[in-house]
């Protein structure tokens, strides 16, 4: 059984007892387990063999140390609107478990670590483009863009949807088109996947003043727009196999996970069970996870 640490740091009159699971927790490790997943995809997609060990160990630890960092930004920025959002409200720094102070250095630590270990053990464009990520997650999305567009998500996207590039630069030391085709493919499916989130917690956004889509513009406007970006997600996700990356095996499986979110969608458009929105959500999640998957599937077994 875990320990807490026995230091306590006073803030005013409440002492703030340090526990290794609130830093985690400020990591999102779930979020940053299926990045790495992408990643490990981009490695092996990039190379026909075998993943050199090094390469796989030190570029796994830098990119998801500099996304647990990125993570912790994003937590220490949002820490007043969390507090009053239910989906947020229990996150460490709303519940006083972690300072501001001591998060901003936990955050820096991190990033400072993960950069080190991929410019100097992996290659230096890796640890600079992760960098660039981490810099777009949170500070251009999480502190401007979070705040300023209800295309927020479009917009801010892209750096979340870098981990399958960061893969590909990690073995090989530079990008090809098919690395930026693994790239289109999580930027394309990120705003419906969010879009689900937010019809769901629509009301915790518009109590902070947050610009989603649903709260600006609708939940009907966001249902349609989450049904075309999934249309358009089935027509990117075939672009592997139309570009000569994957053979049939991707193409039966990306076809069926793609066939079920435009299900989903469409189950979402045009029902008014409030469930729905949520089953996209979790499903999306599922998708990508699976959608990957098959792809590694395919680069090892699609010749044989």
């Amino acid at each position: 059984m875990a320990k807490t640490i026995d230091t306590q740091i006073h803030s005013g009159s409440s002492p703030i007892q340090l526990n290794w699971r609130d830093y985690l927790e400020m990591t999102k490790p779930k979020v940053v387990a299926l990045m790495l997943l992408t990643v490990v995809v981009g490695m092996c997609l990039a190379v026909p063999g075998a993943v050199p060990l090094d390469k796989l160990l030190f570029g796994l630890f830098g990119i998801g140390a500099m996304s647990g960092a990125a993570a912790a930004f994003n937590h220490l920025i949002d820490r007043r609107i969390d507090a009053v959002m239910a989906r947020t409200h229990k996150r460490p720094l709303p519940e006083g478990k972690v300072s501001p102070k001591r998060a901003l250095m936990f955050a820096i630590g991190l990033s400072v670590l993960g950069f080190v270990v991929l410019h100097e053990l992996v290659n230096p464009l890796t640890a600079w483009l992760t960098f660039a990520s981490l810099i777009g997650y949170a500070l251009i999305y999480t502190a401007y863009l979070k705040r300023a567009t209800p295309q927020n998500i479009v917009i801010g996207g892209l750096a979340g949807a870098m981990p399958p590039l960061l893969g590909w630069t990690s073995v090989t030391g530079d990008w090809h088109g098919h690395a930026w085709l693994l790239v289109m493919i999580i930027f394309v499916w990120t705003p419906p996947h969010f879009w689900a989130l937010a019809i769901h917690r629509r009301d915790d956004y518009a109590k902070v003043g947050m610009p989603m889509l649903p709260v600006t513009h609708g939940v009907e406007f966001t249902k349609t727009a989450i049904l075309l970006y999934s249309f358009l997600l089935g027509v990117v996700c075939l672009l592997p196999v139309v570009l000569g990356m994957c053979s049939t095996l991707y193409l039966i499986g990306s076809s069926v996970l793609s066939m079920g979110f435009i299900y989903k969608a469409w189950l979402l458009k045009y029902s008014d069970e409030p469930q729905h929105a949520m089953g996209l959500f979790k499903f999306s999640i599922v998708h990508l996870m699976l959608l990957f998957i098959v792809l590694l599937l395919d680069h090892y077994l699609g010749a044989l």
